[in-house]
């Protein structure tokens, strides 16, 4: 029986984008690591922020990726809904209807919507009543169950106050009434706040029928497993650089060995916190390195040159990590790096 099948979590990787040259995706390697992805059971969680989005990757881009990911798929996939074809400026109104149009590109090519959070909706919300207004048309027009997404402002600090509310008990409760009011149109939400006692107290207080997508990319080995009262499924940064380990330890944990899973998922924990270290909206730079050191693309380049935003140093320790946990052969990966440095 192959991991895919053995899998009793739902879980997806945030799928980053191949780049040709600092403008350009190259498609046929982005592609190629979908099915990468695919390979090993999990699903992939398309156009989303590992993907650039919003950071080199504009709306366009990103619907093109969506429907070609969406038109070979093999296996689970999900995608971005956002707004980030608006102009600074936008009203209400103007946020709703990118939404909606965003959402229907998500929903022809045939992947689950993800909607993912608005700087757009941040800046023109004047309460948690716009939040509902916005979220509550959306839901009243998908064609199947979508995940809402609360990336924190780690992730992206102009997300301050979202939900309406400048605390995070505030944004929760809200958060929580959108969720309450529409059930059955909520397949999932997927957090990331990076606090494991938040995502445990919020995914007790869902409706039974909805699921929580952990994006707790320091915790998610725990989360994952779960405890007395449930656990959380998973829709992960990280999963895109350890999908072969994570795909072992998930078999494991299906299988009942809870022992084995943390045994084979605790070495790729120091390398996640490494990889998602402040400013953690940088970790795309450390994700993509990890690809090329593992054979995945030919070049180490990113859109709009992100490749920059690490120091070497700092990745130096993301490949001492990566080889701890065993996502990328060593030897191989030493050539590549040597090779790089004699480049700089």
């Amino acid at each position: 029986m192959s991991d895919r099948d053995r899998f009793d979590r739902v879980v997806f990787a945030a799928a980053h984008v191949v780049a040709a040259d600092d403008r350009a995706v190259d498609w046929d390697a982005t592609l190629a690591f979908r099915h990468h992805l695919w390979s090993h059971g999990l699903g992939v969680a398309e156009a989303m922020d590992t993907a650039q989005r919003g950071m080199g990757l504009d709306w366009p881009a990103a619907a093109e990726l969506i429907r070609r990911s969406a038109a070979e798929k093999a296996g689970r996939i999900c995608a971005g809904v956002a707004t980030d074809h608006l102009p600074g400026d936008a009203g209400l109104d103007d946020v709703l209807q990118a939404y909606l149009e965003q959402l229907d590109v998500v929903q022809e090519a045939g992947a689950q919507p993800v909607l993912m959070c608005s700087r757009r909706l941040a800046a023109a919300a004047r309460g948690p009543e716009d939040y509902e207004k916005v979220y509550g048309t959306l839901l009243d027009r998908v064609s199947e169950p979508v995940v809402l997404h609360w990336l924190g402002t780690a992730f992206d600090p102009a997300l301050e106050g979202y939900w309406g509310a400048a605390d995070v008990p505030g944004a929760t409760r809200n958060f929580l009434e959108i969720v309450h009011s529409r059930p059955d149109k909520v397949d999932g939400v997927k957090v990331s706040l990076l606090d494991a006692d938040h995502e445990i107290g919020l995914r007790r207080a869902l409706p039974a029928t909805v699921r929580c997508y952990t994006g707790d990319d320091f915790h998610y080995p725990d989360l994952i497993a779960g405890d007395e009262e449930g656990h959380s499924d998973a829709l992960l940064g990280i999963f895109d650089p350890i999908a072969p380990v994570a795909a072992r330890a998930l078999g494991k944990l299906a299988d009942g060995d809870v022992e084995e899973f943390h045994r084979i998922m605790a070495p790729t924990v120091p390398l996640s916190r490494h990889l998602f270290s402040a400013p953690t909206y940088y970790y795309k730079t450390g994700v993509v390195f990890l690809a090329w050191l593992a054979g995945h693309q030919d070049r180490f380049v990113m859109l709009g040159g992100l490749e920059s935003a690490r120091g070497v140093e700092h990745l130096a320790e993301a490949k001492r990590l990566a080889e701890i946990a065993g996502v990328i052969d060593p030897e191989f990966a030493e050539r590549r790096w040597r090779q790089w440095l004699a480049s700089r």
